[in-house]
């Protein structure tokens, strides 16, 4: 079995400040734009980013929570991250390795978004029943990754999405998909976004 990334590429890859191109590329703007409308509701309580990386995406979700937790890996990461979003003063970034540290309480919304697939796979199977376990009973988790193999990943976003849905064992509230990416949310109880609306 293949084993985890190790921290040291990512140590490489972060003497850039934009190493994914988050802030340049149409790609990742547009899978932000996706991820952010496909959320089941306009704002949130309390939230979780996993893999803040830059803090592009924290940013945003920053302005749909009234409080959240972003969690990287690597130092460098979390000091971009907490400059990203220092005129946000409900947003706490930390560095920390999952599952071996974990935040404390539920959450109402965690994002598990491009990190899955440097997890070898039982790590992710502890990932994930961890996760499910730290949802509030009304609460989703929203996982997005790229679907193209490369040789620091030791899974594929494909393999990340089938064990998610496996070990889960929730109800699957949204989903997309195209050629380069996979988008989906999961929650325990299953309601439309109309119904927690009161449209039906």
């Amino acid at each position: 079995m293949s084993a985890a990334t190790p921290s040291e590429y990512f140590d490489a890859i972060y003497a850039q400040d934009d190493p994914f191109g988050y802030r340049e590329r149409w790609y990742e703007a547009r899978k932000r734009a996706l991820l952010l409308a496909s959320l089941p509701a306009q704002r949130f309580g309390r939230a979780w980013e996993i893999g803040c990386s830059n803090g592009e995406l924290t940013a945003e979700l920053a302005t749909r929570c009234d409080q959240l937790i972003a969690t990287d890996l690597n130092a460098r990461a979390v000091a971009l991250a907490t400059a990203r979003t220092r005129l946000h003063g409900h947003v706490d970034v930390r560095q920390a390795r999952h599952p071996d540290t974990w935040p404390d309480g539920l959450f109402d919304l965690i994002v598990f978004s491009e990190v899955g697939y440097y997890l070898d796979a039982d790590t992710l199977i502890q990932m994930a029943r961890k996760l499910k376990s730290s949802l509030r009973d009304d609460g989703v988790l929203v996982a997005c990754h790229w679907l193209a193999s490369f040789p620091q990943a030791p899974q594929t976003g494909r393999d990340v999405h089938r064990l998610l849905r496996r070990e889960l064992g929730m109800q699957r509230v949204f989903g997309y998909g195209d050629a380069d990416v996979r988008l989906d949310g999961w929650a325990l109880r299953s309601e439309s976004v109309a119904q927690r609306a009161g449209l039906r």
